[in-house]
């Protein structure tokens, strides 16, 4: 797990020692949003790596802006969320109006039009072993993460490592835990599609997922409804981008 900020002693609060003693209990959904009311936060989400890359699944998150801010992640491929599973680093984003516009381009605009004004995410792993992303986001932007937030989010992240290094152990996550998987991948249906669109245009897969990325993104569609047009051959590309339903986004 990452190193704490010099200075900083950090002790979980009670309300999050509360949190943890539930993990191995409970529905995700309930956990989620007890974890985001002891942050003081409007959403907080896991996702796990997903194939040994840097792309995350959605394992559980709270309601409302965390799923909106995870989709829009996913859908630009860039934000703290990825950057922490690249990296095995926390990464602090707790006012996107201050991140310089090429790091995460189109990402800040894009938050602040779904309520999302700073955003920190935690890696889930152990030394070099990375197993996903742990996403506190909140409305309102600040100048830093406050030290108890950090103290218990950091501790949130070392407890959810454990039980998906125990899953490893097992096989699988501890079985009606938090950590428990989907039984399917939600994001199967683009990589399906990615491929499909790399037939489609004769480009490699990376470059097949990034003209399905532009796509959704040019018409504000989150990219599971796009790849799942594509899926169904609703949608096909070709050199131009275009498609028979390019008209059903709400951009262009």
């Amino acid at each position: 797990m990452p190193t704490t900020p010099a200075g900083w002693t950090l002790l979980i609060s009670d309300g999050m020692a509360r949190v943890l003693r539930s993990l191995r209990h409970g529905y995700s959904g309930a956990v989620a949003v007890a974890c985001a009311q002891v942050l003081e936060v409007d959403g907080v989400g896991v996702s796990l790596l997903a194939g040994g890359a840097q792309e995350v699944e959605p394992l559980w998150r709270s309601p409302g802006v965390a799923a909106h801010f995870e989709e829009l992640q996913f859908t630009l491929g860039v934000g703290p969320g990825p950057d922490a599973a690249l990296t095995g680093a926390v990464v602090l984003a707790p006012d996107l109006n201050r991140v310089r516009h090429d790091r995460w381009p189109g990402l800040p605009a894009e938050a602040r039009k779904i309520g999302v004004g700073g955003a920190c995410c935690f890696p889930l792993g152990l030394g070099a072993i990375r197993l996903g992303v742990l996403s506190v986001v909140t409305s309102r932007p600040s100048s830093t993460m406050p030290e108890q937030r950090y103290a218990d989010a950091l501790a949130l992240g070392a407890a959810l490592t454990g039980m998906l290094l125990e899953g490893d152990e097992r096989g699988r996550a501890p079985s009606g835990t938090v950590m428990e998987p989907p039984g399917e991948l939600h994001r199967a249906v683009v990589h399906q599609a990615t491929g499909m669109v790399s037939v489609q245009l004769g480009v490699p897969l990376a470059e097949a997922l990034l003209r399905l990325r532009a796509f959704a993104f040019g018409r504000d569609l989150p990219l599971g409804d796009v790849a799942g047009d594509v899926v169904a051959r609703r949608l096909r590309f070709n050199d131009d981008m275009d498609g028979p339903q390019s008209g059903r986004g709400r951009k262009g």
